[in-house]
């Protein structure tokens, strides 16, 4: 999704601190998640827009690269002394029009290739980055860009899939772990034309995520919401819970209330070590729900709801709720 602004989609300003930020995503998640919102083929776009923005917002890395350099920092490889050495040579900074190298001795033939993606002594159409013709050097394929949706899990995961190219060709690919909705991956060679004088260009794959059934994700955090029993939340007790990596058993709290959050560390998606956060995963976040049985002796159930109802004789829950 380049060319909009991460902040604007979050509804939020500039100078919005983390929690800020991680609560306008919260908002849109819940109001945008596809599950809530069948009827509306809109609504899971705007829900991937909003989970992009917060994974590049919530990362202190990522958002000062998006701050400084825009949707061009998020790119797979993207060097930002590089680029700012451009941005100085571009401002007219450099000593001279015709030398071949920029600021700070950075030969600016690496840098235009650093920066567009284009192997040394390849550039596009054969010309040099000031538009010279380049000697003995057969014309470049323009680079091509492309989407490809891969599932959640492979996603989280990480996992090597194959991806038909220009011919029919498949070729494989290996998405790293805790790879997010928006990741740009370069094929160097893989932008091929009919004319075997050209020389192969790049191929820049824009990663696009399926919605799980009931994970989503928030950051390098997992939600889900996980059903279980009224008996379940009063007596607490062990049930298995879905991660990405397999089931693992959950300590229900006894007396639990409805909508309780339950954290399993280490569950999460893959994440890079930062100085706040020296786990290489995030945590997988478990909203209980309370489910009632389905069929049975509806007398049963009556009963039990009366011997309940006596346990609230003089106690209003909803004490405060009186608008």
């Amino acid at each position: 999704m380049p060319g909009k602004d991460l902040y604007a989609i979050l509804g939020v300003k500039r100078s919005s601190t983390k929690d800020e930020i991680r609560k306008a995503y919260r908002k849109l998640a819940r109001k945008h998640h596809p599950d809530v919102n069948q009827d509306d083929p809109k609504a899971t776009e705007r829900f991937k827009e909003a989970s992009h923005a917060n994974d590049v917002l919530a990362d202190d890395d990522k958002r000062r690269l998006y701050d400084e350099f825009g949707d061009a920092g998020l790119a797979t490889g993207f060097d930002p002394e590089q680029a700012r050495a451009y941005q100085r040579w571009n401002e007219g900074q450099r000593q001279s029009p015709f030398g071949p190298a920029g600021d700070a001795g950075v030969d600016l033939e690496d840098l235009f290739s650093g920066i567009f993606g284009q192997g040394r002594g390849s550039a596009s159409e054969g010309r040099g980055p000031f538009g010279g013709a380049r000697r003995g050097r057969r014309h470049r394929t323009p680079d091509a860009e492309s989407t490809f949706t891969v599932s959640f899990l492979d996603a989280v995961r990480g996992h090597q899939v194959a991806l038909a190219v220009e011919g029919g060709n498949k070729i494989k690919v290996t998405l790293p772990p805790g790879t997010t909705e928006g990741t740009r991956i370069r094929l160097p060679g893989q932008s091929k034309s009919d004319n075997p004088k050209m020389e192969p260009g790049d191929l820049y794959l824009t990663i696009r995520v399926r919605p799980h059934s009931f994970f989503r994700r928030e950051g390098d955090d997992i939600h889900l919401e996980l059903p279980v029993t009224i008996p379940e939340l009063l007596r607490g007790g062990a049930v298995r819970v879905p991660t990405p990596d397999g089931a693992v058993d959950l300590k229900i709290p006894a007396r639990s209330p409805n909508g309780r959050t339950l954290r399993v560390r280490g569950k999460g998606a893959a994440r890079r070590p930062t100085p706040e956060k020296s786990a290489v995963h995030g945590d997988l976040y478990a909203h209980l729900v309370a489910t009632l049985p389905e069929g049975g002796d509806d007398s049963v159930l009556e009963r039990i709801a009366v011997e309940l109802d006596a346990l609230y004789i003089g106690k209003d829950v909803r004490r405060g709720f009186t608008g």
